[in-house]
Parts: structure tokens; C-alpha cells; sequence
């Protein structure tokens, strides 16, 4: 209690250089959280975007499709999957696709498209597209004649609602050319240049006559109750699933770009927490160091009565201590305010492409767990190094040399 006692008077003796010297360590701390609160946030963002625009929490496919998509490449005992993810709680919602490459022509020139054939019902339980629709409207179950095609598409095609459009794909199996007339719909825009450029979406009973597949699909798209349920390791969900001829994916293995991006973000948190935690340091140090220079004589008078070394170095850390702690408090409330306004606010980041997803949502910054626990420690231990060399020369003066020194 004494060494507190003295570290807080010997801060409160030169105000003008321990108040900008807590305010930095304070500041840093702030900045770390809200550093991290932003690629947190970025991180929700990302995910979100990917899960619930298109691809869904997780997909099953036949083994080897999404390699080669083989429109022959159907998923096997379609009807015991569907049956066994009727019964599983933790899945919300499910539905079932078709996907092959397919050609639209039309007057203005001839596309190569990658062809989603939905059942409209289903669809808008697992992803966006009915709420990505610009112009026109959703599909229906009793108009087969109907296609949805992005905006870039149109534009390239030059077409509007209404217009006639003719789609070629060739049938499972055969391979024979199969042709229909198609009436655009629906023009959407989901901000990601695949989808707005190179796909279209048909009623997956349209599609699954014009390829000959039967009650086939190509793809499951799964919707969990959480997004947590998809890393639980006590469901086993991924490898019941993964069986006789197919496979089940979480989103992180259908986009690992996503998980690169996450990673780098994370990495590059880490690069930026360490400069700022050793600009701390280094301020720390010399706020230490001005103030041992500033009170020579008074070390060399405490030494001289007998004070010992490590009594020494115990003052000079207790000084460290105090003033970190103090600053650690006000660091903290300053981060989670600043991350709290910027939750509610958001940074508009939308149309902004990373790990090929497209933000279409601001970013809300979060508080996380680590923030509260161990940011805190991290300056706290970062100061005490930095307050190491300072102690450890307080310790070495001899107290002749001591009280010969003046400021």
C-alpha cells in the first residue's frame, strides 16, 4: 500500500507529463478495440452476406459436381436425404436445385449462363433472390415460361421485362440439345458480378424436364436455426450426410475465400495491435525515464539511508502500474463506446468486394470477450516491459553520483 501511495503522488506531481503519457496508452487501447471490433464486425458481415444471399449455411451435392458439373451428376437417394433432413432439428430450412451450364440468346447477341433451376416456395426460405428482384417479379409455381436474370445480363442481352429470350441446355445422359422459349420475369441485382452477370434462375420443374433428370437435383441448400450448429462436432451432421455417393459442405469449404479473407483481416489485426502496444511502450518508457532524470537527487538521498535496489525498481514499476491501470479503465470505456455508436450507426462499406462476397449491409463494429480481457492485459503487460529498463537503472545509481545531479 505504501509503494501505491508514492506511485500516485509521484504521478500527481508532474501532471503535464503523465497525463498525455496515460492518455497514450488509454488511446491505444481504444484504437486496439475498435480495430478489432471493425474486423469482428467485418467478419458477421461477410458471413452473413454469404449464408444468406445465395449459398445458404452448407450444401449437398453429389461427389464431384461442383468439380465438373455433370448434369448427369444427380444427387443419389435424393429421396432418404430429404426424408432424414425433415428430421433434423437444427436444420430450418432446406430446398432443392438444379445447376448446369445453359446458353440464352436472344436478339442482341448469345450468353453462356450457369442455369439454377428452384422451386419458388422453398427458395425465398434459404436465400435473397425474391428480395433482390429490381424489376419484374419472383417466379411461380404455375407460370413455367418465366426466367430471372441479372441486371448485367439484361443489359449485355439488351432486355427488359417482358422480353422473349430462347435457353439452350443440353440433357443429361444424351447430351442432345434441348431448347425452350422463356419470357424474362424478373431482372435482380445481387451486387455479386457472377451472379448479376452469368446466372439465371428457372422453376426447377422447368428445368428438370429440359435436362431429363427426373425428380433429380443437383444441389440441397441448408439453412441451420444457428450459425453456430454448423462447428458443432457433437452433430456428426457433415459426415452422415457425406455418404453413398455425396457430400456435405459448410460454407467455409464452398467459399474458402471467405476464411482467407477472415484470416488475413485477423492477421493484419495483430500486425496493427503490436505497433500500437509498442508505441505505447516506448511512450511509457520515456515518460519513466524523464521522470527518474527529473527526481536524481531524491534517488540518490533514498539510496543513501539505506533504501535497497529492489526497493528501487519496485517504486519506479508501482509508477507504471498506477498509471496503466488508470488509463486501462478509461481505455475501456472510451473502446466500447466508440465500437457502441459505430454498432448503431454502421459503416457503409456497401459494394465493397472481399473473399468474393459483395457487402451489401454497413458494418457493425462489436464488443467481443477478448476485447474486455485480454487487450487489457496485453497493455498492461506491455507496460510494465517497457517499464523494466527504466526500474532496473534506478536500481544501478550510486547515490554519490545521485545527489550531485540537478534537472
Amino acid at each position: 500500500m505504501l509503494l501505491i501511495k508514492l506511485a500516485w503522488r509521484n504521478i500527481l506531481r508532474n501532471k503535464k507529463r503523465m497525463i498525455p503519457a496515460g492518455l497514450a496508452i488509454a488511446i491505444g487501447l481504444a484504437a486496439l478495440m475498435a480495430l478489432d471490433g471493425l474486423v469482428a464486425g467485418m467478419k458477421n458481415n461477410m458471413i452473413i452476406n454469404a449464408t444468406n444471399t445465395f449459398i445458404g449455411h452448407g450444401q449437398i451435392h453429389a461427389k464431384g459436381f461442383r468439380q465438373t458439373m455433370e448434369t448427369e451428376n444427380i444427387i443419389k437417394n435424393i429421396k432418404s436425404i430429404t426424408a432424414g433432413l425433415n428430421k433434423e432439428k437444427e436444420v430450418k430450412a432446406y430446398t432443392l436445385r438444379t445447376e448446369n451450364f445453359a446458353m440464352l440468346s436472344s436478339a442482341s447477341g448469345v450468353e453462356s449462363i450457369i442455369l439454377f433451376g428452384i422451386d419458388p416456395e422453398k427458395e425465398t426460405a434459404v436465400s435473397q433472390i425474391k428480395d433482390v428482384i429490381i424489376k419484374g417479379d419472383f417466379l411461380e409455381n404455375d407460370d413455367l415460361s418465366r426466367i430471372l436474370i441479372g441486371k448485367k445480363l439484361a443489359e449485355i442481352l439488351d432486355l427488359t421485362i417482358g422480353d422473349r429470350i430462347v435457353l439452350t441446355v443440353a440433357q443429361a445422359e444424351t447430351g442432345e440439345l434441348s431448347q425452350e422459349l422463356f419470357r424474362v420475369g424478373g431482372i435482380f441485382k445481387f451486387s455479386i458480378r457472377q451472379l448479376d452477370s452469368g446466372a439465371a434462375f428457372i422453376n426447377i420443374d422447368k428445368s428438370r424436364k429440359m435436362l431429363g433428370i427426373g425428380g433429380g437435383a443437383h444441389g440441397i441448400v441448408l439453412k441451420f436455426n444457428k450459425l453456430s450448429d454448423i462447428e458443432n462436432p457433437l452433430l456428426n451432421f457433415w459426415a452422415r450426410y457425406s455418404t453413398k455417393g455425396n457430400e456435405a459442405l459448410t460454407w467455409k469449404e464452398i467459399l474458402p475465400g471467405i476464411e482467407g479473407a477472415v484470416k488475413m483481416s485477423s492477421f493484419s489485426t495483430l500486425i496493427m495491435g503490436v505497433l500500437l502496444l509498442a508505441v505505447v511502450a516506448v511512450v511509457v518508457m520515456n515518460t519513466l525515464f524523464m521522470s527518474l532524470y527529473e527526481r536524481m537527487r531524491e534517488f540518490g538521498i533514498l539510496r543513501a539511508i539505506g533504501t535497497r535496489p529492489s526497493r528501487m525498481t519496485a517504486m519506479i514499476l508501482a509508477e507504471a502500474c498506477v498509471l496503466c491501470l488508470i488509463s486501462i479503465i478509461i481505455g475501456l470505456i472510451s473502446g466500447c463506446m466508440i465500437n457502441g455508436i459505430a454498432s448503431v450507426i454502421g459503416i457503409d462499406y456497401t459494394g465493397l468486394e472481399m473473399g468474393n462476397i459483395t457487402f451489401r449491409e454497413p458494418i457493425r463494429p462489436v464488443i467481443t470477450l477478448k476485447q474486455l480481457t485480454l487487450f487489457p492485459v496485453f497493455v498492461f503487460i506491455f507496460t510494465l516491459i517497457a517499464a523494466v529498463f527504466p526500474a532496473l537503472n534506478a536500481a544501478k545509481l550510486a547515490p554519490a553520483e545521485a545527489m550531485k545531479q540537478k534537472y
